[in-house]
């Protein structure tokens, strides 16, 4: 039995599509944009249109942007002779918020698992390979998850590099296993990186 308008059945249905968002969630924000004035409707969609029209990945580190080179790869006074590997542009994020690391990243957009079928070709490894033949790297920084995958992940990517005699490091524990990067406080995230090691 329909509840609610067709259209705002449509509208929780689609809101509901967005991961971490339920049928109650969905529903709570449905009303909450219906009793909204226009104007910040309008703001909203407009906001949603113009970020997928306009964001992509940036040329160097391939994380998220609406620029060729996103703001951490065109600023100059960072340290591009150290690439910190990130699983996703959330995890990017989350060693931003420390305000302590002043290298530059990449993003590999996933982590090897061969349980769903994902390989080394299905992730943003060959770009990274790619960067290090063509830049004057000194160390690659792997702050992948504590997840199996992620371990699996950065052993894979130390084999790699490691021949070309660029120093590889690994974030120090201090990152519970199994936990995702973008849950992890600050203070945490930085002892982390502090407490890195050679692989």
């Amino acid at each position: 039995m329909e509840y609610y308008s067709k259209q705002i059945s449509t509208l929780i249905e689609e809101l509901a599509h967005l991961p971490g968002i339920g049928q109650k969630t969905a529903a709570r924000l449905a009303f909450h944009i219906i009793d909204s004035p226009m104007e910040n409707v309008n703001r909203l969609a407009d906001a949603i249109r113009d970020a997928r029209a306009n964001v992509c990945y940036c040329k160097k580190c391939l994380t998220i942007t609406d620029s060729e080179l996103c703001p951490i790869c065109a600023d100059e006074k960072r340290n591009h002779h150290v690439i910190m590997v990130v699983e996703n542009p959330r995890d990017l994020a989350a060693y931003e918020k420390t305000q302590k690391y002043d290298g530059v990243y990449h993003v590999l957009h996933g982590v090897i698992s061969p349980m769903l079928g994902i390989g080394p070709q299905d992730i943003r490894l060959k770009e990274l390979m790619q960067r290090l033949q063509t830049e004057a790297v000194d160390e690659v920084i792997i702050a992948t998850g504590s997840s199996l995958e992620g371990e699996t992940t950065a052993m894979y990517i130390s084999k790699l590099i490691k021949p070309a005699g660029i120093k590889v490091t690994r974030i120090a524990s201090g990152v519970p296993v199994g936990g995702d990067l973008e849950n992890i406080d600050e203070v945490t995230l930085l002892r982390a990186l502090e407490g890195r090691v050679e692989l």
